[in-house]
């Protein structure tokens, strides 16, 4: 209970964590939506979708080859005025940002001025961050680009700071550079970090003599057609930016000054991110004039560097851009992208080529995965569908190596990593199907393409991989790293949470029993009642953790950003927890149990127990006395 509401809340404010677990999600499960007949109704369903979730407005584009299909703006850019959205409306399109650092990194390696396994020590030395492996496996550049650094993903302080001056990009990169440290070797393991397109963007700089956005803006906005696109808040740009709405869809939010601009503080236009979304489907050309090569276009939606990539899947983050498989057995390449009050997504198919780009001024993720899958079912609707591979038997060999548990070693963030429990998952096979079991969620199986690779059902790839690594035996999808387990580790953590969320229960309904009692004055003479008392303070903390949560909302980056009360009393209500469980045990072992209830007694010493090892595991990742504003 309480670590869904915990790891719910870290969702909130890891919005780019959202997005790309929408990105690699299992589509073959989701049943295509029935594509809209033509733009009328398109356009109504997309307005159903906006009004059912109080979505203020949007803007979307459709293109081809030829040009643009269909372009929209509906709804309001500014609700108080009434401003109507239309196709030039800027919106904050969040980390598709990214793409634009992607482009210039390939731009200048075919200029020959920079190399994807160029050490980044050697080429911005004052750029700061740790890594242990650094001699043998050193942080390069192509681990910026594919998030293979192994950093964590930004800080809250990093997200809080709001600097409408604006900050430099060498004072955003020195606000938190403890996040920038590798837990494990780079060039293996994928964790979306936001901290490595900025250094990536003061290596341009340092290349070109240039400020990264005037670079950008030079190169690839102006010739491809985004000129009102823009990565600072001007008094034009100002003009034609919606605003962004909380969950209510009428109380703005005020304009978030991202201090790693870019990764993602573009504003742009559907209509222009048509023309982006054409320079892609023409592969580095638009209307007539060659910006970047094929090869740089196509190694841009190749992933290289994880173990999925070096296992064969052709699924993962490329430079800055996604590519994934939906449920029809089409791949796709693009990137998605969320700011406080707005969210987008820009995808395309390059051998059909088609694409489409929307974005919404509200962060609200059921509209987003609707709209969405409206828009793919209908830029798909009259393609043909690919071919699906044979299924193929599994060895016996392979079925006997590979069976067993498995738990995740990528997290996000050193922080997360307590919740690397709940994705523990037993693999078995029959015949030429491998099946992913949870003990905490549902299950899945999938077909054998060789063997070794496996696909949904409905997709054309694989997205699952078994494979032998330096970190061991692995189940590797695009973007999780899962390494197998012994039994014993995976049923003491099973038996583990189980037991933990008995306690958390259990010691809240005992209350129930003897409270009342209690504050009737019945339990006078009772021996040892603060025995009773400790776990349920211990219970109680947890709950306070759960409550400063429910109270931040959606104002988890401001909340918990600074040291605030809300942060304080974050930090307060942690250690509370781990004082009262140890608190309890030494309440239980001294007390004199003559005269106390036997199941009270061992109830109390039994949770207390629990707590101490809850304590420490999460101590361990950091969890006990986190400090959010740090």
């Amino acid at each position: 209970m309480v670590l869904g509401v915990v790891m719910a809340s870290f969702r909130v404010y890891l919005i780019a964590a959202l997005l790309l677990a929408i990105s690699n999600q299992a589509a073959g499960a989701v049943k295509p939506a029935v594509a809209a007949r033509d733009h009328i109704e398109l356009e109504q369903r997309i307005t159903g979708i906006l009004e059912k979730h109080k979505v203020p407005g949007m803007s979307a584009v459709i293109v081809n080859r030829g040009g643009i299909v269909w372009t929209a703006g509906i709804g309001q850019m500014d609700v108080a005025a009434g401003t109507p959205v239309s196709s030039d409306t800027l919106f904050r399109i969040g980390s598709i940002s990214k793409t634009f650092v992607g482009l210039a990194a390939l731009k200048l390696v075919e200029e020959g001025r920079l190399s994807l396994d160029s050490p980044v020590r050697s080429l911005v030395p004052q750029v700061e961050f740790t890594n242990q492996w650094e001699d043998t496996d050193p942080v390069r550049v192509v681990h910026l680009l594919e998030h293979t650094t192994g950093w964590d993903n930004l800080r809250l302080k990093e997200l809080a700071h709001s600097d409408p001056k604006p900050a430099t990009l060498a004072e955003g990169l020195a606000v938190g550079p403890e996040s920038r440290s590798s837990r494990w070797r780079p060039g293996t393991r994928f964790a979306y970090s936001n901290s490595g397109p900025a250094v990536m963007a003061a290596i341009i700089e340092k290349i070109t003599g240039k400020r990264f956005e005037t670079y950008i803006q030079e190169t690839f906005l102006k010739p491809i057609g985004l000129p009102t696109s823009d990565y600072f808040l001007t008094p034009r740009s100002a003009q034609l930016l919606s605003k962004t709405y909380r969950q209510d869809g009428r109380t703005p939010f005020p304009y978030w000054h991202i201090v790693m601009r870019p990764s993602g503080a573009l504003n742009a236009s559907a209509r222009e991110m048509g023309a982006y979304l054409q320079f892609f489907l023409g592969r580095g050309e638009i209307d007539g004039r060659r910006i970047l090569s094929e090869a740089s276009i196509q190694r841009m939606e190749r992933p290289t560097t994880t173990w999925g990539a070096q296992g064969g899947l052709k699924t993962g983050y490329g430079v800055h851009n996604f590519t994934t498989l939906d449920g029809q057995g089409f791949l796709w390449h693009g990137h998605n992208g969320g700011v406080d009050g707005g969210l987008s997504q820009m995808q395309y198919l390059a051998e059909h080529g088609v694409g489409y780009f929307f974005a919404i001024n509200t962060a609200n993720m059921g509209a987003y995965r609707e709209i969405d899958k409206e828009l793919r079912a209908y830029v798909a609707r009259d393609l043909r569908k690919p071919v699906l591979p044979a299924a193929q038997p599994v060895s016996q060999d392979v079925a006997r190596e590979f069976q067993g548990w498995y738990s995740p070693i990528n997290p996000p963030r050193k922080l997360m990593g307590f919740m690397g429990i709940l994705g523990l998952s037993r693999v078995s096979f029959e015949g030429d199907q491998i099946r992913i079991s949870s003990p905490f969620g549902p299950s899945n199986s999938l077909a054998s393409i060789d063997g070794r690779h496996f696909r949904h059902e409905n997709q054309s790839a694989a997205t699952i991989a078994l494979m032998d690594s330096a970190d061991g035996r692995l189940m590797q999808s695009s973007s999780i790293t899962n390494a197998k387990v012994s039994p014993a580790l995976a049923w003491l953590q099973i038996v583990s949470v189980y037991l933990f969320l008995l306690a958390l229960i259990s010691v809240p309904v005992f209350a129930l029993v003897w409270g009342p009692r209690w504050m009737l004055r019945r339990m006078r003479g009772v021996p040892n009642l603060h025995v009773r008392v400790l776990p349920l303070l211990a219970v109680l903390s947890l709950g306070a953790v759960a409550l400063i949560f429910g109270l931040v909302g959606e104002d988890v980056i401001t909340r918990f950003g600074h040291l605030t009360p809300w942060s304080m009393g974050l930090t307060l209500a942690t250690y509370a927890f781990a004082v009262l469980s140890f608190a309890s045990l030494w309440a239980a072992l001294r007390a004199d149990r003559r005269g106390m209830n036997r199941f009270a007694y061992f109830h109390s010493l039994g949770v207390s127990v629990i707590f101490i090892l809850a304590t420490l595991y999460l101590g361990y990742w950091g969890t006990i006395g986190i400090r959010t504003w740090a």
